[in-house]
């Protein structure tokens, strides 16, 4: 499903027009990102849990050269599913 379809079914089980649904889905997506960027997390009870974590520097090798490479350190954003989901998705 990519975001249109995303826009479509949301704008189907929630009665709203399209342009409505559209301004809901990026509104949630901008949430979740200014968060995650402030260094919070959101949890969704059932659903799943958004974080950040880092990701410390280390060395990795270029596949083509096998020369080493420096990997800097970084925080990368995180999903994990809750209960509910998983429960929903192996029914």
């Amino acid at each position: 499903m990519n975001k249109n379809e995303l826009v479509s079914a949301v704008s189907e089980k929630a009665d709203l027009s399209k342009q409505q649904a559209t301004a809901a889905v990026d509104a949630v997506f901008a949430t979740i990102e200014e968060t995650l960027a402030d260094g919070g997390d959101i949890r969704l009870v059932g659903f799943g849990t958004f974080a950040v974590t880092h990701r410390n520097a280390s060395k990795g090798r270029n596949p083509s050269t096998g020369a080493e490479v420096d990997i800097p350190a970084r925080n990368v954003p995180k999903f994990t599913p809750g209960k509910g989901l998983k429960d929903s998705v192996n029914k």
